[in-house]
Protein backbone atom coordinates (compact mmCIF):
# COMPACT_ATOMS: atom_id res chain seq x y z
CA UNK A 1 0.00 0.00 0.00
CA UNK A 2 1.02 3.48 -1.06
CA UNK A 3 0.07 5.43 1.89
CA UNK A 4 -0.77 9.36 1.89
CA UNK A 5 -1.87 11.90 4.28
CA UNK A 6 -5.14 11.40 4.88
CA UNK A 7 -5.66 9.10 1.75
CA UNK A 8 -4.09 5.40 1.14
CA UNK A 9 -4.04 4.84 -2.83
CA UNK A 10 -3.99 1.10 -3.98
CA UNK A 11 -1.10 -0.94 -5.22
CA UNK A 12 -3.25 -1.19 -8.56
CA UNK A 13 -3.70 2.74 -8.47
CA UNK A 14 -0.28 3.50 -8.15
CA UNK A 15 0.93 1.66 -10.51
CA UNK A 16 -1.84 3.28 -12.77
CA UNK A 17 -0.46 6.64 -11.69
CA UNK A 18 3.29 5.43 -12.11
CA UNK A 19 2.60 4.80 -15.86
CA UNK A 20 1.14 7.75 -17.03
CA UNK A 21 4.75 8.88 -16.13
CA UNK A 22 8.10 8.61 -17.88
CA UNK A 23 11.14 6.51 -16.41
CA UNK A 24 14.43 6.91 -15.96
CA UNK A 25 14.94 3.97 -18.69
CA UNK A 26 12.98 5.79 -21.69
CA UNK A 27 14.67 8.32 -23.33
CA UNK A 28 15.68 11.46 -22.53
CA UNK A 29 13.90 13.12 -25.48
CA UNK A 30 10.40 11.56 -25.15
CA UNK A 31 10.69 12.94 -21.48
CA UNK A 32 11.16 16.51 -22.77
CA UNK A 33 8.44 15.90 -24.89
CA UNK A 34 6.09 15.20 -21.94
CA UNK A 35 7.41 17.44 -19.71
CA UNK A 36 6.89 20.34 -22.41
CA UNK A 37 3.42 19.15 -22.60
CA UNK A 38 2.96 19.98 -19.07
CA UNK A 39 4.58 23.24 -19.98
CA UNK A 40 5.48 24.35 -16.32
CA UNK A 41 7.00 23.78 -13.53
CA UNK A 42 6.52 24.56 -9.46
CA UNK A 43 9.34 25.20 -7.38
CA UNK A 44 9.55 26.38 -3.95
CA UNK A 45 12.18 27.64 -1.42
CA UNK A 46 14.61 28.53 -4.02
CA UNK A 47 16.16 31.99 -3.27
CA UNK A 48 18.63 33.36 -6.58
CA UNK A 49 21.44 33.90 -3.92
CA UNK A 50 21.68 30.41 -2.30
CA UNK A 51 23.97 27.60 -4.05
CA UNK A 52 23.96 29.39 -7.38
CA UNK A 53 20.24 28.70 -7.77
CA UNK A 54 19.65 31.99 -9.68
CA UNK A 55 21.83 31.09 -12.57
CA UNK A 56 20.57 27.70 -12.45
CA UNK A 57 16.97 28.40 -13.15
CA UNK A 58 17.87 30.83 -15.75
CA UNK A 59 20.20 27.85 -18.00
CA UNK A 60 17.13 25.44 -16.92
CA UNK A 61 14.70 27.90 -19.12
CA UNK A 62 17.05 28.53 -21.53
CA UNK A 63 17.24 24.97 -22.25
CA UNK A 64 14.10 24.29 -22.70
CA UNK A 65 11.94 27.15 -23.04
CA UNK A 66 8.62 25.18 -23.74
CA UNK A 67 8.63 25.04 -19.94
CA UNK A 68 7.64 27.81 -17.50
CA UNK A 69 8.76 27.85 -13.73
CA UNK A 70 6.78 28.86 -11.19
CA UNK A 71 8.69 29.84 -8.36
CA UNK A 72 7.00 29.99 -5.23
CA UNK A 73 7.83 31.30 -1.80
CA UNK A 74 12.25 31.80 -2.51
CA UNK A 75 13.03 32.17 1.52
CA UNK A 76 10.84 29.52 2.61
CA UNK A 77 12.33 26.67 5.00
CA UNK A 78 12.21 22.74 4.56
CA UNK A 79 9.38 22.54 7.31
CA UNK A 80 7.45 25.11 5.20
CA UNK A 81 8.35 23.33 1.58
CA UNK A 82 6.69 19.95 3.01
CA UNK A 83 3.90 21.66 4.41
CA UNK A 84 2.94 23.06 0.86
CA UNK A 85 3.07 19.69 -0.42
CA UNK A 86 0.10 18.53 2.48
CA UNK A 87 -1.63 22.21 1.70
CA UNK A 88 -2.01 21.25 -1.76
CA UNK A 89 -2.49 17.40 -2.42
CA UNK A 90 -5.43 18.19 -4.27
CA UNK A 91 -4.77 21.34 -5.81
CA UNK A 92 -3.67 20.89 -9.58
CA UNK A 93 -2.83 24.81 -9.11
CA UNK A 94 0.43 27.49 -9.39
CA UNK A 95 0.21 27.12 -5.84
CA UNK A 96 1.16 23.28 -5.35
CA UNK A 97 4.76 22.65 -5.58
CA UNK A 98 6.18 19.94 -7.78
CA UNK A 99 9.63 19.60 -6.18
CA UNK A 100 11.28 20.32 -2.95
CA UNK A 101 14.48 20.90 -1.92
CA UNK A 102 15.30 20.63 1.89
CA UNK A 103 17.50 19.51 4.52
CA UNK A 104 18.52 15.97 4.83
CA UNK A 105 16.02 15.31 8.09
CA UNK A 106 13.26 16.31 5.91
CA UNK A 107 13.42 13.41 3.04
CA UNK A 108 13.11 10.68 5.11
CA UNK A 109 10.11 12.12 6.90
CA UNK A 110 8.18 13.11 4.04
CA UNK A 111 8.43 9.67 2.50
CA UNK A 112 7.39 7.83 5.34
CA UNK A 113 4.76 10.83 5.16
CA UNK A 114 3.91 9.25 1.37
CA UNK A 115 4.19 12.85 0.23
CA UNK A 116 7.47 12.26 -2.05
CA UNK A 117 7.41 9.79 -5.23
CA UNK A 118 10.51 7.69 -6.34
CA UNK A 119 12.58 8.84 -9.12
CA UNK A 120 15.90 7.62 -9.77
CA UNK A 121 17.72 10.44 -11.90
CA UNK A 122 19.93 8.47 -15.16
CA UNK A 123 23.06 9.75 -13.18
CA UNK A 124 22.04 7.87 -10.17
CA UNK A 125 25.27 5.21 -9.70
CA UNK A 126 27.61 8.44 -9.15
CA UNK A 127 25.72 9.60 -6.27
CA UNK A 128 27.01 7.90 -2.80
CA UNK A 129 24.72 5.73 -1.58
CA UNK A 130 24.71 7.51 1.65
CA UNK A 131 23.09 10.08 0.64
CA UNK A 132 20.08 8.83 -1.03
CA UNK A 133 17.33 6.87 -0.51
CA UNK A 134 17.81 3.35 -1.46
CA UNK A 135 14.17 3.44 -3.65
CA UNK A 136 14.79 7.03 -5.44
CA UNK A 137 12.00 8.83 -3.33
CA UNK A 138 14.97 11.40 -2.38
CA UNK A 139 18.74 11.95 -2.93
CA UNK A 140 21.43 14.25 -1.78
CA UNK A 141 21.92 17.48 -3.97
CA UNK A 142 25.28 19.61 -2.93
CA UNK A 143 26.78 20.15 0.37
CA UNK A 144 29.22 21.93 2.73
CA UNK A 145 31.80 20.47 4.66
CA UNK A 146 33.29 22.29 7.95
CA UNK A 147 36.02 24.53 6.95
CA UNK A 148 38.66 26.55 8.48
CA UNK A 149 38.66 30.13 7.11
CA UNK A 150 41.94 31.95 8.39
CA UNK A 151 42.93 35.64 8.74
CA UNK A 152 46.92 35.43 7.15
CA UNK A 153 47.40 38.55 8.73
CA UNK A 154 47.07 37.60 12.01
CA UNK A 155 48.20 33.54 11.60
CA UNK A 156 51.52 32.79 10.54
CA UNK A 157 51.52 28.72 10.29
CA UNK A 158 47.79 27.98 8.83
CA UNK A 159 46.40 25.01 10.44
CA UNK A 160 45.58 21.95 8.24
CA UNK A 161 43.68 19.61 10.67
CA UNK A 162 41.76 19.74 13.76
CA UNK A 163 44.95 18.58 16.20
CA UNK A 164 46.43 21.65 14.57
CA UNK A 165 44.54 23.46 17.14
CA UNK A 166 45.49 23.12 19.82
CA UNK A 167 48.67 24.18 19.53
CA UNK A 168 50.09 27.30 21.93
CA UNK A 169 50.35 29.77 18.82
CA UNK A 170 46.54 29.56 17.98
CA UNK A 171 45.65 31.43 21.12
CA UNK A 172 42.65 33.65 21.39
CA UNK A 173 42.17 32.81 17.85
CA UNK A 174 39.41 29.61 16.93
CA UNK A 175 35.65 30.46 17.40
CA UNK A 176 32.69 28.58 15.72
CA UNK A 177 30.34 30.15 13.46
CA UNK A 178 27.46 29.56 16.25
CA UNK A 179 26.27 28.19 19.24
CA UNK A 180 26.88 24.25 19.81
CA UNK A 181 23.46 24.01 21.80
CA UNK A 182 21.48 25.29 19.49
CA UNK A 183 23.29 25.96 15.94
CA UNK A 184 23.06 22.68 13.46
CA UNK A 185 26.63 24.13 12.09
CA UNK A 186 28.27 24.20 15.55
CA UNK A 187 27.05 21.11 16.47
CA UNK A 188 28.31 19.70 13.23
CA UNK A 189 31.37 21.20 13.59
CA UNK A 190 31.87 19.90 17.43
CA UNK A 191 31.10 15.76 15.67
CA UNK A 192 33.58 16.60 13.03
CA UNK A 193 36.60 17.61 15.57
CA UNK A 194 35.04 14.18 17.47
CA UNK A 195 35.24 12.32 14.62
CA UNK A 196 38.90 13.58 13.08
CA UNK A 197 40.14 11.73 16.59
CA UNK A 198 38.62 8.36 15.31
CA UNK A 199 35.87 7.87 17.10
CA UNK A 200 32.74 6.63 15.26
CA UNK A 201 29.69 8.60 14.52
CA UNK A 202 27.31 9.51 16.74
CA UNK A 203 27.05 9.28 20.09
CA UNK A 204 31.06 8.54 20.36
CA UNK A 205 31.90 11.33 17.83
CA UNK A 206 30.16 13.74 20.17
CA UNK A 207 31.71 12.74 23.36
CA UNK A 208 35.35 12.68 21.64
CA UNK A 209 34.47 16.33 19.73
CA UNK A 210 32.88 18.13 23.51
CA UNK A 211 36.62 16.59 24.74
CA UNK A 212 38.42 18.35 21.74
CA UNK A 213 36.85 21.36 22.53
CA UNK A 214 37.45 21.38 26.62
CA UNK A 215 40.87 20.98 25.67
CA UNK A 216 40.57 23.95 23.35
CA UNK A 217 38.85 26.20 25.60
CA UNK A 218 41.63 24.84 28.68
CA UNK A 219 44.23 25.71 26.88
CA UNK A 220 43.24 28.97 25.95
CA UNK A 221 42.63 29.02 22.04
CA UNK A 222 39.14 28.83 21.97
CA UNK A 223 36.94 32.08 21.39
CA UNK A 224 33.29 31.93 22.79
CA UNK A 225 32.00 34.34 19.67
CA UNK A 226 29.56 33.40 17.06
CA UNK A 227 32.49 34.25 14.06
CA UNK A 228 31.58 35.69 11.21
CA UNK A 229 33.71 36.84 8.60
CA UNK A 230 34.02 40.67 10.35
CA UNK A 231 35.02 39.01 13.57
CA UNK A 232 37.72 37.29 11.65
CA UNK A 233 38.84 40.74 9.34
CA UNK A 234 39.03 42.22 12.64
CA UNK A 235 41.04 40.26 14.63
CA UNK A 236 38.56 38.90 17.56
CA UNK A 237 38.27 35.50 15.47
CA UNK A 238 40.93 34.76 13.13
CA UNK A 239 40.54 31.02 12.82
CA UNK A 240 36.20 30.90 12.01
CA UNK A 241 35.01 26.94 11.75
CA UNK A 242 32.22 27.36 9.03
CA UNK A 243 30.67 25.45 6.29
CA UNK A 244 33.15 25.44 3.26
CA UNK A 245 30.65 27.57 1.37
CA UNK A 246 29.97 30.02 3.51
CA UNK A 247 33.43 30.53 4.10
CA UNK A 248 34.10 31.03 0.40
CA UNK A 249 32.12 33.45 -0.08
CA UNK A 250 33.05 35.43 2.76
CA UNK A 251 36.64 35.08 1.32
CA UNK A 252 34.64 37.21 -1.64
CA UNK A 253 33.44 39.60 0.36
CA UNK A 254 36.67 40.81 2.38
CA UNK A 255 38.31 40.62 -1.11
CA UNK A 256 41.76 40.27 0.41
CA UNK A 257 41.08 42.60 3.01
CA UNK A 258 42.45 40.92 5.17
CA UNK A 259 43.94 38.14 2.97
CA UNK A 260 42.47 34.47 4.06
CA UNK A 261 42.98 31.36 3.65
CA UNK A 262 40.32 28.58 3.47
CA UNK A 263 41.29 25.25 4.46
CA UNK A 264 39.75 21.91 4.61
CA UNK A 265 40.82 19.77 7.25
CA UNK A 266 42.67 16.54 6.75
CA UNK A 267 40.46 14.14 9.07
CA UNK A 268 36.93 15.07 10.28
CA UNK A 269 35.71 16.28 6.72
CA UNK A 270 32.13 16.32 7.50
CA UNK A 271 29.56 16.82 5.11
CA UNK A 272 25.89 18.80 5.63
CA UNK A 273 23.60 17.62 2.46
CA UNK A 274 20.05 18.87 0.99
CA UNK A 275 18.21 16.73 -0.60
CA UNK A 276 15.90 16.77 -3.77
CA UNK A 277 12.61 15.10 -4.02
CA UNK A 278 9.63 15.36 -6.33
CA UNK A 279 5.64 15.84 -4.85
CA UNK A 280 3.85 12.69 -4.61
CA UNK A 281 0.73 14.96 -5.74
CA UNK A 282 3.14 17.49 -8.23
CA UNK A 283 0.59 18.52 -10.98
CA UNK A 284 3.34 18.21 -13.67
CA UNK A 285 5.40 15.02 -12.78
CA UNK A 286 7.37 14.78 -16.07
CA UNK A 287 8.50 18.63 -16.17
CA UNK A 288 9.63 17.62 -12.43
CA UNK A 289 11.94 14.36 -13.53
CA UNK A 290 12.92 16.83 -16.45
CA UNK A 291 14.41 19.29 -13.74
CA UNK A 292 15.73 16.52 -11.40
CA UNK A 293 17.68 15.23 -14.79
CA UNK A 294 18.94 18.76 -15.60
CA UNK A 295 20.25 19.28 -11.64
CA UNK A 296 22.04 15.75 -11.97
CA UNK A 297 23.38 16.38 -15.23
CA UNK A 298 27.03 17.79 -15.19
CA UNK A 299 25.78 20.95 -16.56
CA UNK A 300 23.29 21.52 -13.34
CA UNK A 301 25.78 20.21 -10.73
CA UNK A 302 28.83 22.52 -12.01
CA UNK A 303 25.97 25.28 -12.10
CA UNK A 304 25.52 24.61 -7.86
CA UNK A 305 29.61 24.44 -7.75
CA UNK A 306 29.70 27.94 -9.18
CA UNK A 307 27.43 28.98 -6.08
CA UNK A 308 30.51 27.33 -4.30
CA UNK A 309 27.98 24.61 -3.07
CA UNK A 310 29.38 21.33 -3.69
CA UNK A 311 27.24 19.10 -5.59
CA UNK A 312 26.68 15.76 -4.75
CA UNK A 313 28.59 14.23 -7.79
CA UNK A 314 31.64 16.26 -7.00
CA UNK A 315 34.19 13.67 -6.62
CA UNK A 316 32.58 12.20 -9.62
CA UNK A 317 32.73 15.04 -11.69
CA UNK A 318 36.59 15.84 -10.61
CA UNK A 319 37.83 12.31 -11.18
CA UNK A 320 36.78 12.15 -15.12
CA UNK A 321 37.83 16.04 -15.52
CA UNK A 322 34.15 17.69 -15.81
CA UNK A 323 35.21 20.66 -13.51
CA UNK A 324 36.54 23.74 -15.34
CA UNK A 325 40.03 24.59 -14.21
CA UNK A 326 38.81 28.53 -13.26
CA UNK A 327 36.18 26.96 -10.86
CA UNK A 328 38.80 24.77 -9.37
CA UNK A 329 41.61 27.75 -8.42
CA UNK A 330 38.50 29.31 -6.37
CA UNK A 331 38.36 26.36 -4.29
CA UNK A 332 40.23 24.05 -2.12
CA UNK A 333 41.90 20.92 -3.98
CA UNK A 334 39.18 18.39 -5.22
CA UNK A 335 40.89 16.05 -3.19
CA UNK A 336 40.34 17.13 0.56
CA UNK A 337 36.78 16.52 -0.35
CA UNK A 338 37.92 13.37 -1.33
CA UNK A 339 37.26 12.21 2.29
CA UNK A 340 34.26 13.46 3.12
CA UNK A 341 31.58 11.65 5.25
CA UNK A 342 27.89 12.20 5.37
CA UNK A 343 26.79 10.98 9.04
CA UNK A 344 23.25 9.29 9.03
CA UNK A 345 20.33 10.78 10.29
CA UNK A 346 20.39 8.68 13.52
CA UNK A 347 24.38 9.47 14.28
CA UNK A 348 23.42 13.13 13.41
CA UNK A 349 20.61 12.52 16.32
CA UNK A 350 23.14 11.05 18.36
CA UNK A 351 25.99 13.25 18.00
CA UNK A 352 22.85 16.35 18.66
CA UNK A 353 21.92 15.20 21.59
CA UNK A 354 25.37 14.11 23.01
CA UNK A 355 26.55 17.37 22.64
CA UNK A 356 23.74 20.10 23.42
CA UNK A 357 23.37 18.03 26.56
CA UNK A 358 26.92 18.16 27.34
CA UNK A 359 28.38 21.23 25.95
CA UNK A 360 28.27 23.50 29.69
CA UNK A 361 29.34 20.60 31.80
CA UNK A 362 32.12 19.81 29.45
CA UNK A 363 33.63 22.69 27.84
CA UNK A 364 31.72 25.34 30.09
CA UNK A 365 32.31 28.27 27.44
CA UNK A 366 28.75 30.31 26.86
CA UNK A 367 29.04 30.87 23.30
CA UNK A 368 27.08 34.23 22.14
Amino acid sequence: MFKFTGKVLSLSAAALFASTMISAADSLDDLVKAAKAEGQLTTIALPHDWCGYGAVIDAFKAKYPGITVNELNPDAGSGDEVEAIKANKDNKGPQAPDVIDVGLAFGPSAKKDGLIQPYKVSTWDSIPDSAKDADGAWYGDYYGVLSFMVNKDLVKNVPTDWADLLKPEYANSVALAGDPRASNQAIQAVHAAGLSTGAAAGKAAGEAGLDFFKKLNAAGNFVPVIGKPATLAQGQTPILINWDYNNLSGRDTLNGNPPTDIVIPKTGVVAGVYVQAISAYAPHPNAAKLWMEYLYSDEGQIGWLKGYCHPIRFNDLAKNGKVPQELLDKLPPADAYAKAVFPSLDEQGAAKEEITKGWDSVVGANVK
